[in-house]
C-alpha cells in the first residue's frame, strides 16, 4: 500500500520537530526548500530567505540545552503540490546548564504553528513556518471576570 500525501506530509512535519529535539542542524536544513522560504518564531520578526531562516535555527539550537515537542491538534491538508499543517506545539525546554553541569530549569510553553510544505522531486519540503504563542488567562484574571 502506498503512502498518501497526507501521511508523507505528516511524516516530514514530524521529522522537522525531531531534528529540532536532537539539535540536528543538517537534518533540519535538508527539510527546507532551497529557494525563497520564511519563518516567524514566537515574538520574532518575519525572517526571509534560506540564510536568515537557517541562522535563526542555528542560534536557537546553540542556546537550548534541551527541547521536546509534544504535538497536538495536528491537521494536514494537501491541495496539489502544496500542503498546510496546523498544530499545537506543547514545548518543554531547558535553559543553560547550571555551574554544576546540571540542566537549568525546565520551562513549558504553548505555541500554535502553521507549517507550509511544497512537493519537490526529493519529496515534501518546508516552505514556511509560523509559530504564535498561546496567551492564556491567569487564574486571577478568571476570578476577576467572574466577580
Amino acid at each position: 500500500m502506498s503512502r498518501t500525501d497526507i501521511e508523507a506530509v505528516d511524516e516530514v512535519n514530524t521529522a522537522f520537530y525531531e531534528a529540532m529535539e536532537r539539535g540536528d542542524f543538517d537534518a533540519l536544513s535538508a527539510l527546507w526548500l532551497e529557494d525563497e522560504i520564511s519563518c516567524v518564531h514566537p515574538g520574532w520578526p518575519v525572517l526571509s530567505g534560506r540564510g536568515e531562516v537557517l541562522r535563526s535555527y542555528a542560534l536557537i539550537m546553540s542556546h537550548t540545552d534541551y527541547i521536546q515537542f509534544f504535538l497536538t491538534d495536528t491537521k494536514v491538508a494537501v491541495i496539489g503540490d502544496t500542503a498546510l499543517v496546523t498544530c499545537t506545539e506543547n514545548i518543554l525546554s531547558g535553559g543553560p546548564a547550571e555551574e554544576g553541569g546540571a540542566l537549568g530549569p525546565l520551562v513549558g510553553q504553548l505555541v500554535v504553528a502553521t507549517n507550509v510544505f511544497r512537493r519537490t522531486s526529493e519529496g515534501w519540503r518546508l516552505w514556511s513556518h509560523h509559530g504564535s504563542p498561546v496567551l492564556t488567562e491567569s487564574d486571577e484574571d478568571e476570578e476577576e471576570d467572574s466577580a
